[in-house]
């Protein structure tokens, strides 16, 4: 299994109220374990598991990047 955990930015000058309803569509993409809205230079942080690595690169890229108002990310792959 792969796990990371993925720095979310989201578009500036939105609404608490806007970061909360992208949290929750976040949380409901299979194989996103969790979602925490943060304080400093990221909004969210998702901690995402895949069978494979490519597995979690299309969730990454073709899911939470898809989600209206994300407009970064940075992935932490677990190593250890």
């Amino acid at each position: 299994m792969v796990m990371a955990f993925v720095l979310i930015k989201l578009g500036t000058g939105e609404h608490l109220s806007f970061a909360k309803s992208a949290k929750e569509e976040i949380a409901k993409i299979k194989g996103v374990a969790k979602v925490y809205g943060v304080f400093g230079r990221y909004d969210l942080v998702a901690h995402v598991e895949a069978s494979t690595l490519e597995e979690l690169s299309r969730i990454i890229t073709d899911k939470i990047r898809a989600i209206a108002g994300v407009s970064a990310t940075e992935s932490l792959i677990i190593g250890f």
